[in-house]
């Protein structure tokens, strides 16, 4: 769980910056990573916050999570969810020597999917967040540890 502190406030840290530039591609990329997923951590009517192991959910681990980035403002994110591999849903896009951070929004603004990577450690937070406008908003917060892989 402590290592997960440092994408926490990783993005936190980003979270203010964005505010004022939700768009700051500095490096063009074109990356690939099998990712194990480790643990979920669920918010809704039946669980408050509560985390599964990856042993007890019946995911599977992201095999090919690609991302590309191109100067000034393009960012592609493909295999973690068909949401976000539309790029033009990202409304936010980071990406620089240390982490890349992304968002969407539906055009309802009532449901969201976020992730942050930490391209030094590999590891991988990814948000979804159902039901914004509700009071019984519902959050899906999965971590996963990624390593790059070779493009054939």
């Amino acid at each position: 769980m402590i290592k997960y502190y440092p994408v926490i406030l990783i993005s936190l840290l980003f979270s203010n910056q964005l505010l004022a530039k939700n768009i700051d591609i500095q490096e063009n990329l074109d990356l690939s990573f099998k990712c194990e997923l480790e643990k979920k951590i669920l918010k809704n009517s039946e669980y408050n916050y509560q985390v599964f192991l990856a042993k007890d959910l019946n995911e599977k681990d992201l095999n090919k999570f690609e991302i590309k980035s191109e100067q000034p403002e393009i960012l592609n994110i493909n295999g973690l969810s068909s949401f976000l591999s539309k790029s033009l849903r990202l409304s936010v896009k980071v990406v620089n020597k240390n982490v890349i951070l992304f968002k969407g929004i539906d055009n309802d603004s009532n449901y969201s999917e976020s992730g942050i990577i930490d391209r030094k450690t590999g590891e991988l937070v990814h948000e979804i967040t159902r039901n914004i406008k509700s009071e019984n908003s519902e959050k899906d917060i999965t971590f996963y540890s990624c390593s790059k892989k070779e493009k054939v």
